[in-house]
């Protein structure tokens, strides 16, 4: 047979991939047992694929799960768990579809590019045929090429939801429907953690009719693969990026933030693929670190080493795992940093910055009228202890919930002596797992800055040269240790330990004039991490006037990493810190020359220019709390 005929065959015999995810959108499909929602598309398309009833992001946010999915890596391992993080990785890691494009696959992906690392230039180069709003399977010169195809489906977005004004909403979303898909918010089903009120009910509402508009997309897609005869050989994954963009949902390690609905239809010609029969349901633990080995163990490529993820699907299937993993850290302007780990009934949350609560203040979101009733409903005596555990100021150090009994996650077990065993060995697999992968997360963002300006964080971790065991040590100790210990860690050689014992002082619910009087000492720190949240312990435990001077030193630092960090410290403690009012309006004068005011925030445009955005988040929000 001659070269180019074999070369066609060996072509034909490869399925075609097709990736349809959701943005910011729940398991509320029909296929899923809600009665509430419309999605007879999807629904139809679990009647023909094998549904995961245990599939979990790997954050409940978007660019690091993107992040997570193209590489097949932890962000954490790569210090890219920040959103719009700018830390690169190495050059020889460009997205899995670039082993694709090797095998000879032409691939396409539609809209999303936010890869979440300073080089994502790069893996756009190098994983896509075509990379655009336009790119599609239709466009591929060889119509016998297999293919893998991403569209990325933006009507269930946070944006759509809950962030535009309504009038919007139903210009550009609702006008789609009939007036039999439009949803009765009388009828919406309400969490338990959600006041009832008429407009909480409206944008629950809301939300099920951007579902429903979606849904008429995936049928679009689908009915597109039909027309073109390619259904026959194309293997269709659906599922979403993370839970909804409802308050609790999107941000949060809680199941509402990361579980997300999965189906993977197989043709009758690659059902030996398949994990079960078409309209089965499987309840294998997997994660979006995941999805990167299993795609190319379905098309025969070799899965490289570096890739942290288990294949769960074609001829390099694994073990099933017995844990997934997930991360919440720095999204935009608000600080943060919590890891979980899930089992198949169980949900351990670790909570390292436990004194901020869940509901944060943040700019974007904020943009919604939901997020606001929440605000004006939050008073402890007003709310239940489901709604208070979201609006509340703060959080458990550790969170434990039987998944099975209370899906919703509202009975927090972590201080249930029946449930003691379970606990330490969820809270063991944590500590495990942050070693094991070198959970970079535990470096403040400006140390990692410092730190991996000539290697790759990546590089560094793995090999051992970051000193984290002592990091993650000090870390473990927020919200535990005593006092002692945390002043032992404030004169430790290593930055970040010190870093680590501030932020314990800060959680303490209590500190010793003693212990004052050596943080006001700290203030000075030569680590700006440190100083920062040396000057938030001070200010925390109410001596703000010698808190101040560190944290106004610090808006006008070169580094804008470290303005976003002190600017976001002064913005929550608002009218407290009336005195940084004129370096707050400098900072902000010098974000917005970086970064005009008029840029969308959806825009992504990594580096500075995104960090000014969130400088300008934190300077806005305080200047409009001193002029309440």
């Amino acid at each position: 047979m001659p070269l180019m005929a074999c070369c066609a065959l060996l072509r034909a015999e490869q399925p075609n991939i097709l990736w349809i995810t959701a943005e910011d959108m729940s398991a509320t499909l029909g296929c899923y047992g809600d009665e509430y929602t419309t999605t007879p598309n999807i629904d139809r398309l679990a009647k023909r694929s094998v549904r995961y009833t245990r599939a979990f992001a790997s954050a409940p946010v978007c660019s690091p799960s993107r992040f997570c999915l193209i590489t097949g890596c932890y962000p954490t391992s790569h210090s890219t768990q920040q959103m719009r993080s700018g830390f690169a990785i190495p050059q020889g890691m460009r997205g899995f579809p670039a082993l694709l494009r090797a095998r000879g696959y032409y691939t396409t992906n539609n809209v999303k590019t936010d890869y979440n690392t300073g080089n994502y230039a790069d893996i756009i180069k190098h994983s896509w045929n075509g990379s655009s709003a336009t790119a599609h399977w239709r466009k591929r010169p060889d119509k016998v090429q297999p293919f893998f195809s991403v569209f990325n489906l933006m009507t269930s977005h946070q944006s759509r939801t809950m962030v535009w004004p309504y009038a919007r909403f139903q210009k550009e979303v609702q006008s789609k429907l009939s007036a039999g898909e439009i949803h009765e918010p009388a009828k919406a089903p309400l969490p338990v953690y959600y006041p009832d009120t008429p407009l909480v009910r409206r944008e629950v509402a809301r939300y099920y009719d951007c579902v429903t508009a979606m849904d008429k997309e995936v049928g679009a897609i689908l009915q597109q693969l039909e027309d073109d005869d390619l259904a026959e050989n194309t293997i269709v994954f659906f599922f979403s990026d993370h839970g909804s963009g409802m308050p609790r949902h999107k941000r949060a390690l809680l199941d509402s933030g990361m579980h997300v609905p999965l189906m993977i239809r197989f043709p009758e010609k690659w059902q030996h693929l398949a994990p079960g029969k078409p309209g089965t349901t499987t309840a294998r633990l997997v994660s979006f670190v995941d999805y990167a080995p299993t795609v190319l163990s379905l098309t025969g490529t070799v899965i490289p080493k570096a890739m942290q993820g288990k294949p769960f699907l074609g001829g390099e299937t694994v073990e099933a795992r017995r844990y997934v993993y997930g991360h919440r850290d720095r999204v935009d302007e608000v600080r943060d940093l919590a890891r979980s780990v899930r089992d198949h009934r169980y949900l351990y949350i670790r909570n390292y910055m436990p004194h901020l609560g869940y509901n944060q203040p943040t700019a974007w979101p904020d943009n919604g009228e939901i997020r606001h009733e929440f605000y004006r409903l939050a008073k402890r005596e007003k709310m239940t202890d489901a709604q208070w555990h979201f609006a509340g100021p703060t959080r458990p150090v550790e969170e434990l919930y039987d998944c099975q009994a209370d899906p919703q996650n509202l009975n927090n077990l972590a201080k249930s002596g029946k449930h003691r065993k379970i606990l330490k060995r969820l809270r063991a697999e944590h500590l495990r797992h942050i070693a094991v992968t070198a959970d970079l997360g535990f470096l403040p963002e400006s140390e990692a800055w410092e730190l991996f300006a000539k290697q790759t964080g990546w590089e560094l971790g793995q090999a051992g040269r970051v000193p984290l065991a002592g990091i993650h040590q000090a870390a473990v100790q927020v919200g535990i240790a005593s006092e002692r210990v945390f002043l032992k860690n404030l004169d430790s050689d290593n930055p970040t330990i010190r870093y680590w014992g501030a932020i314990g002082l800060a959680v303490s619910p209590k500190i010793s004039g003693l212990t004052k009087r050596k943080l006001r000492r700290k203030t000075s720190d030569p680590s700006p991490a440190a100083r920062i949240e040396i000057a938030n312990a001070l200010a925390i435990h109410g001596d703000i006037p010698n808190a101040l001077p560190a944290l106004i030193d610090a808006t006008q630092h070169e580094n804008l990493i470290v303005v976003t960090h002190a600017s976001r410290i002064i913005e929550l403690l608002g009218k407290k810190a009336k005195s940084a009012k004129h370096a707050i309006e400098e900072a902000l004068k010098r974000a917005d020359k970086i970064r005009p005011p008029d840029t969308p925030a959806t825009v992504v445009l990594p580096g500075d220019k995104d960090l000014a955005m969130f400088v300008s988040f934190s300077c806005r929000a305080f200047l409009n709390k001193l002029d309440e």
